[in-house]
């Protein structure tokens, strides 16, 4: 990758533009190098928000499934922002159980003080594994998302209960190769049954775009296990969404009775969070007072 570099600053205000850049490129390689994935939280900056009573407020981290992108969570994070959050939403690599839960805890490691983790889809799987370890985890938030048990697949939660469209037929497979020879498959949603599939209740002209601009996820994460789940050590919260056609209303029940989630329904297909961002944003709420406490 070619950096352009800068001209040097040389005020005495600082080191040249150029040394610091340098700096911060040997950094990373160092840290490449060595395994490190984090610093410690007590390196991280702490949260600026405050709650009624000076207790620092929750940092909120919004993690997005497949076929989706950080922005599906835009309404949700405008409503949060408002409320005096601090937000992240992180982009999901989106390349494999094991691989995308070791990225987000390595950001979770980097945020002092509360956090309160909201995962939508497959981003419930990563959020999952991810908060393992994490004490600064307090609450947990699945948004028509998987909840897993040790050893399941996404594939084994999504066909445990009749209803799901997001079969064989609705996916366009491509295939890659790396430079070093290896290669995968990655799965995306047709156009011609993106929406009915994915977005039932939005607009067909956001929808259209939402297909266009879809991230896919490597088709091998269907059936990559989930490890020990963090839901069993951390409370949780669940928005069932009723007219999903991805996760079936009756699987989204299972996995939220079984983790003993505070449960919301609302109707809504799969992407609740952009077609019902008041409710969601309300659940994401609750669960930051109990994390507050």
């Amino acid at each position: 990758m070619l950096i352009r570099m800068s001209t040097p600053d040389t005020s005495p205000a600082g080191p040249p533009r150029r040394t610091l850049l340098r700096s911060a490129l040997l950094g990373a390689a160092a840290v490449a190098t060595t395994g490190a994935v984090a610093p410690s939280p007590a390196a991280a900056a702490p949260s600026t928000a405050k709650g009624r009573h000076g207790e620092p407020k929750p940092t909120i981290v919004l993690v997005h499934g497949a076929f989706a992108d950080a922005s599906g969570w835009n309404d949700v994070a405008h409503r949060l922002l408002r409320a005096g959050y601090d937000v992240l939403a992180p982009a999901n690599p989106l390349r494999g159980v094991a691989s995308d839960s070791a990225y987000l805890a390595a950001l979770l490691g980097q945020i002092t003080g509360p956090i309160v983790l909201v995962g939508h889809s497959y981003g419930g799987m990563v959020i999952t594994n991810a908060a393992n370890g994490n004490g600064n985890v307090k609450a947990m938030v699945y948004v028509a998302a998987f909840a897993p048990d040790e050893g399941e697949t996404l594939f084994s939660l999504q066909t445990r209960y009749v209803g799901t469209k997001l079969t064989a037929d609705a996916l366009d497979i491509r295939y890659y190769t790396m430079p070093d020879g290896t290669g995968s498959a990655d799965g995306y949603v047709k156009a011609s049954v993106f929406r009915e599939v994915f977005a039932g209740d939005l607009p067909p002209a956001q929808t259209a775009v939402m297909h266009a601009t879809q991230r896919p996820g490597d088709v091998h994460t269907l059936e990559q296990p989930s490890g020990a789940p963090a839901w069993k050590a951390v409370p949780s919260w669940y928005l069932v969404a009723r007219d999903d056609n991805v996760i079936p209303a009756a699987a989204q029940r299972f996995m939220a009775q079984r983790a003993g989630a505070s449960t919301v329904e609302v109707r809504a297909s799969h992407v609740a969070m952009m077609s019902r961002p008041d409710a969601t944003t309300d659940l994401i709420t609750a669960a930051a007072r109990v994390a507050s406490r």
